[in-house]
């Protein structure tokens, strides 16, 4: 027998029984131990806050709410009737009525839009100087310069297109007919007080806060350091196994993505792709902001809170063809795990119809590229049935439900103790995983939670014991579990700082 052959022979069968079994480890990869790769390509300004540092008037980004005083009424401007009619100044208070949502031009040049979803403008079909909110879309007519005192931010002048400034005339009386300075006294009926309500800090209010000179290089920069191949290293070295990756919609368009987007995003995932594949790690794309926004968040880039997907067919195509466009591009990478084809949809905005003919469409995108991938269906928040894909779903192959949960985000956490919440864990979690795991169904994916909660004052051995009930209960989802998110100014929300100062270990 010649040994030297037999040797040969068995140190081939190894490595070939090596390869094979890091390629079935790879493709079965279950259950599914991750991270979300969150604020990364797709921005959330409350994770990193500095990103939004350098914007010029960075209070005033799209989406953010303008509530406007005069100074010599002492009285708020109101959209009477929420639009669709004029704009009055007898309101003593500021609620819905009272809040226009910006559009944001320039960095002294907006939009103006009313609860009702019209752009104030001046009155063309009258005399030209009136306000009025009637516009569905933003022309120049509905288009306003916004001019601030340098030593008194909150004192502001309103230049129409006309050239003139807004004033108040009468309670019921805006008009755009305002030619002087005048200072900004309480005398002078151009000045307005300014408070801003709420606001959104996502991937359309820096993009178009920066605006396109300046934006490409922000972006770069973040994309470029914010995630690099060290934390894949990092997330192999900590027992876990795969990384969920926010996407938006854009990136399917890289390098000449819509305005006010820039490019780079998809290189970022390039870049991801091969570090995963380097560390052996599982990598699930996440859709997690979809043209016109499946929730209204800032983490679905939407531009002032309002909801659009899903509401017309090209739209539903539109998002197919980034799944596919997605697919395509990484169906040959051993390291594609899944494809999530949407983040949070929020009824009722989102109907079930539209979500399931999405589904249905997005599947088979992903199957005409890859039989291997899993596809990841999220179920809806809001007012839904929890068990509502079942049905769905149970027609497909290699397919999960993925459900989000946080002991946060309801007040029925606010005053929960330390042991209220690890029981709420190990008995309310566990009964909402059993509702939707059933025999030879769709698996289950707790594809988003955190060591966060409302306790205050929590001590370290507090959060370590809530950390581990989580662990504990969300490893019994059948396709696994993803912590939101490796990286977070807010240390428990940031599973690197977690496992770096022993708060969790795998």
């Amino acid at each position: 027998m010649d040994y030297k052959l037999l040797i040969l022979s068995m140190a081939c069968f190894c490595m070939l029984s090596s390869s094979n079994g890091r390629r079935a480890h790879l493709q079965n990869g279950l259950p599914v131990r991750a991270v979300n790769l969150g604020g990364w390509l797709v921005t959330e300004g409350w994770m990193k806050p500095s990103l939004f540092d350098a914007i010029p008037n960075k209070d005033l980004l799209d989406g953010s709410g303008m509530q406007l005083k005069s100074v010599t009424l002492g009285k708020y401007l109101c959209a009477e009737t929420g639009g669709g009619t004029i704009i009055v100044a007898n309101r003593s208070s500021a609620s819905g009525w009272e809040t226009f949502s910006l559009w944001r031009m320039n960095e002294t040049t907006f939009n103006l839009r009313v609860f009702n979803r019209q752009f104030v403008g001046l009155d063309t079909a009258g005399n030209g100087v009136d306000v009025v909110a009637v516009a569905d879309t933003p022309t120049v007519a509905q288009t306003f310069h916004v001019e601030r005192n340098p030593d008194h931010l909150e004192r502001v002048r309103i230049k129409a297109p006309n050239g003139f400034y807004l004033q108040v005339k009468s309670e019921v009386l805006l008009s755009a007919d305002y030619a002087g300075n005048g200072g900004w006294g309480d005398d002078n009926p151009s000045v307005f007080l300014l408070s801003i309500s709420g606001g959104l800090q996502g991937e359309y209010q820096i993009t178009n806060g920066y605006g396109p000179l300046l934006a490409p290089r922000v972006m770069k920069e973040h994309w470029s350091t914010y995630i690099v191949e060290d934390d894949f290293k990092f997330i192999k070295n900590n027992g876990l196994n795969g990384v969920r990756i926010p996407v938006g919609w854009w990136i399917a368009s890289d390098p000449n993505p819509p305005k006010p987007y820039v490019a780079g995003s998809l290189q970022a995932l390039d870049n991801a792709f091969s570090w995963a594949e380097k560390y052996g790690l599982n990598v699930i794309i996440d859709l997690h902001a979809a043209p016109g926004s499946q929730n209204g968040w800032e983490h679905s880039s939407s531009r002032d809170g309002s909801q659009q997907w899903g509401n017309t067919d090209e739209n539903i195509q539109q998002t197919i063809r980034v799944i596919e466009f997605l697919t395509a591009r990484y169906a040959n990478s051993r390291s594609l795990f899944a494809v999530e084809l949407i983040n949070e949809p929020l009824a009722p905005g989102v109907s079930l119809d539209s979500l399931s003919k999405y589904y249905r469409g997005g599947v088979e995108a992903v199957r005409r590229h890859s039989a291997a991938a899993y596809v990841v269906l999220s179920n809806r928040l809001g007012p839904h049935d929890p068990r509502e894909l079942l049905g769905l779903a149970n027609g497909f192959s290699k397919v999960a439900i993925d459900v989000h949960h946080y002991n946060l985000f309801s007040s029925i956490f606010d005053n929960l103790s330390v042991q209220q919440n690890i029981d709420y864990v190990d008995n309310n979690r566990t009964e909402q995983l059993s509702q939707i795991t059933t025999p030879n169904g769709p698996l289950v994916f707790v594809g988003e939670w955190t060591a966060e909660w409302q306790v205050r004052d929590a001590s370290k051995e507090d959060y370590q014991r809530y950390a581990a009930a989580q662990l504990r209960v969300f490893g019994q989802a059948t396709f696994g579990w993803a912590y939101w998110a490796l990286k977070n100014v807010n240390n428990h929300w940031s599973l690197e700082w977690m496992i770096k100062n022993g708060y969790i270990k795998l």
